[in-house]
């Protein structure tokens, strides 16, 4: 068995030296994604909720490129720089995991790369 890198074709380039997603067998880890626009490369405009919509979709191209679908993510990590956004960014989440949402951690940072609000990384399975 070997792995398999996977980046979206219309995905954010990595802010360093990793892999956006990496396939083995049938697991698709997802590196966190922020929510930065792919087309413009910057971060969309209109705080966190915004933010947190932009990082589901960068997450679900990701998913979708490795071969899965958001209903088959099976764990997710969501990283706050602020806690008070928690209610917010569950909001948009709920949309994308309506039924039988993932198991998740969330975790407060004092930053996140580039000054994002929110960043989500998740496992998937294929």
């Amino acid at each position: 068995m070997s792995k398999q890198t996977i980046f979206a074709p219309k995905g954010i380039k990595p802010m360093g030296p990793y892999t956006p997603a990496i396939r083995m067998g049938d697991l698709l880890f997802i590196s966190g994604q922020v929510g930065i626009d792919p087309e413009s490369g910057q971060f969309v405009e209109g705080g966190v909720a915004a933010q947190a919509k932009q990082v589901l979709e960068n997450l679900k191209g990701l998913v979708e490129t490795g071969g899965s679908s958001m209903d088959k993510v099976l764990k997710t990590t969501m990283f706050l720089t602020n806690m008070a956004d928690f209610a917010t960014v569950n909001e948009v989440y709920a949309q994308y995991f309506a039924s039988e949402p993932p198991a998740r951690s969330t975790i407060q940072v004092v930053a996140l790369p580039g000054g994002a609000l929110v960043e989500i990384e998740a496992i998937a399975s294929v």
